[in-house]
């Protein structure tokens, strides 16, 4: 990263869930900050459910959640689990608590 993360988002709704199984929890940065080692095993999966028509990134080889990404936005959205601790990063919100499964 060439600039600072911000805090952490934990998302409900259900394709979040389902992706991940269980809430998401992404750090946004912006765009141009985004600097990444090797693209080699990174893939891209459109998300047609979601009301942005985002694009979720995944590596290739583990299957790894990596971002989730809606088009025009100059924000990414970071997998906060893939970033190696210490990372100084708190939740700082949650979204679509509505859509929280039945074992809350």
């Amino acid at each position: 990263m060439d600039g600072p993360l911000e805090g952490v988002t934990l998302c409900h709704c259900v394709e979040c869930r389902r992706w991940g199984g269980h809430a998401a929890a992404m750090t946004p940065a912006r765009q141009d900050h985004l600097r990444l080692a090797s693209g080699e095993t990174l893939r891209w999966i459109d998300s047609p459910e979601s009301d942005a028509h985002a694009r979720r990134g995944f590596c290739g080889e583990c299957g790894s959640s990596l971002f989730w990404d809606a088009p025009g936005d100059d924000q990414i959205w970071i997998a906060a689990g893939t970033l190696d601790p210490p990372t100084g990063l708190r939740v700082e919100g949650e979204v679509y608590t509505a859509d929280r499964s039945d074992y809350y």
